[in-house]
């Protein structure tokens, strides 16, 4: 079947991933905070946890993390994006996927931490062929059937996702997760937060989607340092597995 084509595609093309980087490189040089997500992520969970960086890009968030003792994989589904994250950390693992229709075996037994950034390396396709080279001195990310601890989805990836597959994109991040697990997204809610004319998801409806996947809102934040959501038009939400059989009181 045809992969959709996501509101990303639609408004960056197919080649945005050199371009991608060199804004964020840009704004690191200038003195700009690029690492809110991974500290966020940092505190929610201890280092060695599994992390997922789910609509990856080039990599910033998997790549700061594992700096920092964590067990990454990224997911994304353009290419020129993919292949500037292999060329900076050809150690992690790196798929290519539609997050409405990821298989959950897609991670292989060999994802694992930090190591140093180098040559270009083939990449996973759909169908779940990875690139990942050994790491250095952190617990694998993931195997065949083993959960991540935190599926984090960073710059407005859910609302750029293709039309009409947010919600089977939800429930297939919430079934990455072990119970207790942490999914961690971030995305605008106005024109103004996003590169967009207009907002595609609303709060609500992100809920609903959630917890029909067995998710419980936990925490809202109004951005990546955790300042209190109050009604603007960002936010960052934090939702946690509920194991089966429990109340998500």
């Amino acid at each position: 079947m045809e992969e959709a084509r996501s509101r990303w595609t639609e408004i960056a093309g197919e080649d945005a991933g050199e371009r991608y980087a060199a804004r964020f490189a840009e704004l690191a040089a200038s003195g700009a905070d690029v690492h809110g997500e991974a500290r966020l992520c940092a505190a929610l969970a201890p280092p060695g946890s599994r992390v997922l960086d789910a609509g990856c890009g080039t990599g910033r968030v998997a790549i700061r993390l594992a700096e920092l003792g964590y067990a990454c994989a990224g997911v994304d589904l353009d290419e020129s994006m993919l292949a500037v994250a292999r060329s900076r950390a050809p150690g992690l693992t790196w798929v290519r996927g539609d997050l409405s229709a990821l298989d959950p075996d897609a991670f292989g037994p060999d994802v694992s931490g930090p190591c140093a950034p180098g040559p270009d390396a083939p990449g996973r396709d759909a169908a779940g062929s990875h690139a990942s080279a050994p790491g250095v001195g952190v617990p694998d990310a993931a195997g065949p059937g083993r959960p991540f601890d935190l599926v984090v989805a960073a710059g407005n990836v859910i609302p750029l996702l293709a039309p009409g597959t947010e919600a089977r994109a939800v429930r297939r991040l919430a079934a990455l997760l072990r119970p207790g697990g942490l999914l961690v997204a971030g995305f605008g809610l106005d024109a103004a937060h996003l590169p967009l004319a207009s907002a595609t998801v609303g709060l609500a409806e992100y809920d609903a989607w959630c917890e029909a996947a067995g998710l419980a809102l936990e925490r809202r934040m109004a951005t990546w340092d955790g300042d209190p959501y109050d009604g603007g038009g960002y936010a960052v939400s934090v939702h946690r597995r509920i194991p089966d059989g429990a109340s998500p009181e």
